[in-house]
């Protein structure tokens, strides 16, 4: 596999999408968020995802420079249309007016429909932290295809449905939990398959319903379990909420539609610390309490205990300096559509 900077991710992508028809500067944010995903170490949303966006804007799955309507409003309130322009640059802006909205009124909340993908959630409820509010925010793939079965039902019917909350406070890291509420994230297979690995058993079953560890088993008529294993309810229950939430409040609906047109339907929210007690406070004792957590001697066979979002932030040092690795059948897409483009030798690739 290459190994490629920081840089090189964000220029790749950035170029890359550019050459496919998207502005520089919705390129750049999506390139942005890309490379922040592959920093942390989930590269199932890094520039893997390129190509497929390549393909989507090919297909008018996605519409570069797609207007950003706001359907609805309220003081504390909006409904977003983003009119199937790139998931990240709608969804980033949605949150951007719902920490203007509850730094004005302590809590406002948005829902957002007609996007495409929008990555890895964590960054959105992220710039709520970075403001001293507390940010949260859920996804669902709309009427799009589904990938992960009801807990004890062997069809998909769910999304992956990931649900993300972000906390500020003064540790170096930010805290923040970022979930699918399946057992793993569809990107997460994909790699798999890429890299020609086996899965751990109790990700996926196959179109029979029985358990698997071949990735390529999902593509083949299986599905994803819920999170939480024999105790997947707990994980199948928050999906139907994130569901509920993301798409049926949106007025996405649920099941899915023919064409396959992936929609991202998000929820988000912010809550101003500030209303409820000093924000400074607050982020002291946010950092003590998740000291307080990592003091706590290792069981056995584990070196020390993280607080949520320490690991993916340490991670992203490691590869700012050691670099990136691209698994080779990505980095020969990515070389078929610099040159389609005529961009590799300006990408350096």
């Amino acid at each position: 596999m290459p190994t490629i900077s920081a840089d090189q991710v964000y220029n790749i992508a950035g170029g890359l999408l550019q050459g496919a028809g998207a502005g520089p500067e919705e390129a750049g944010i999506v390139a942005r968020h890309c490379l922040a995903a592959n920093l942390a170490g989930h590269d199932s949303h890094g520039i893997i995802q390129i190509p497929s966006y390549i393909n989507r804007i090919k297909q008018g799955h996605i519409v570069p420079g797609a207007p950003f309507e706001i359907a609805q409003e309220s003081p504390t309130t909006a409904v977003i249309d983003g009119h199937w322009g790139f998931g990240y640059v709608v969804s980033e802006r949605a949150m951007q007016m719902t920490i203007d909205k509850a730094r004005q009124n302590n809590v406002a909340a948005a829902t957002v429909y007609h996007q495409s993908h929008v990555g890895r959630l964590t960054d959105y409820p992220l710039m709520a932290a970075e403001a001293g509010l507390i940010g949260l925010m859920t996804a669902d793939s709309g009427r799009g295809p589904k990938s992960v079965a009801p807990f004890g039902g062997r069809t998909s019917r769910l999304g992956t449905n990931p649900l993300c909350i972000a906390i500020p406070s003064n540790l170096e890291a930010p805290l923040y939990i970022d979930f699918a509420t399946s057992a793993v994230a569809a990107g997460k297979i994909n790699i798999a398959v890429q890299r020609g690995q086996s899965i751990p058993a109790g990700w996926v079953i196959d179109k029979e319903g029985r358990a698997t560890t071949d990735p390529q088993a999902l593509r083949q008529g299986g599905t994803l379990l819920s999170l939480g294993g024999s105790e997947g309810h707990k994980g199948y229950g928050l999906s139907v909420i994130v569901e509920i939430l993301s798409a049926l409040l949106p007025g996405l609906g649920f099941g899915v539609e023919p064409s396959g047109r992936h929609n991202d339907g998000c929820f988000m929210a912010a809550f101003n610390v500030a209303a409820f007690r000093p924000l400074e406070t607050f982020k002291q004792e946010v950092a003590e309490f998740a000291h307080y957590l990592t003091e706590s001697p290792p069981a056995e066979g584990v070196d020390r205990v993280y607080y949520p979002g320490e690991l993916e932030h340490l991670r992203t040092q490691q590869r700012r300096a050691d670099g990136i690795e691209i698994e080779a059948a990505t980095w020969d897409r990515l070389v078929e559509l610099a040159e389609a483009f005529g961009l590799r030798e300006q990408l350096g690739m």
